[in-house]
């Protein structure tokens, strides 16, 4: 089966490169637009499910996507929640780094291995429900980043944006990516900081 993992649309947070994590903040109107045209550009393929996080913002982005593929309301798996980065969460880069220097631990912040064991167990849930089937997940950019770090640990992906979507097969039990920012989506790539998006992501 074929399972595509899509980011979320911008939220002000984002906007403002601000730590999410686990906090509900809902998506901006450019999200909701980033949504809208990366359905469109999904909406190529037959898909037979989506799956999202329960925060809002996937949710909305979600539901977007699948009034553009002509799917019903997606069901949520509270595995695929965004990363807990708890003390640190609404902090902005300098904040982040004023109060947490370098490798400073961060109370509450939860490891990068328990979102990826998390997030792989629900995409392999998700996959054996779905044989030779197409599925959409929609979840946040820490979450994907620590997936991608469990199936293809080798690789240095770049950027994760909001709305990029990214492909991975399930065969013989196990997940293997197809393609990081899928070609699906180039048309949705525009010529923006990609870097001071979500600049936080990668600290560990």
């Amino acid at each position: 089966m074929l399972l595509y993992l899509v980011r979320h649309g911008e939220t002000d947070w984002n906007k403002q490169h601000r730590i999410q994590g686990s906090t509900d903040i809902p998506l901006n109107d450019t999200g909701r637009e980033q949504a809208r045209r990366t359905g469109k550009l999904l909406a190529r393929y037959h898909w037979d499910a989506i799956v999202a996080s329960p925060l809002s913002r996937a949710v909305e982005t979600a539901a977007i996507i699948a009034g553009e593929v002509g799917l019903g309301a997606p069901t949520t798996d509270d595995r695929l929640v965004e990363r807990h980065y708890g003390e640190a969460e609404g902090l902005d880069f300098d904040e982040m780094q004023r109060r947490f220097p370098g490798d400073t631990p961060v109370p509450g912040r939860e490891k990068r291995s328990e979102v990826g064991a998390r997030a792989l167990e629900s995409l392999m849930d998700v996959a054996v429900a779905h044989p030779d089937e197409s599925v959409l997940v929609v979840a946040h950019g820490g979450l994907i980043r620590a997936v991608l770090r469990r199936i293809d640990p080798e690789s240095d992906h770049g950027m994760i944006t909001n709305g990029s979507v990214h492909s991975f097969r399930y065969e013989d039990g196990a997940l293997s990516l197809i393609a990081f920012d899928d070609p699906i989506e180039d048309e949705s790539v525009e010529g923006e900081d990609l870097r001071a998006q979500n600049s936080l992501e990668a600290r560990r």
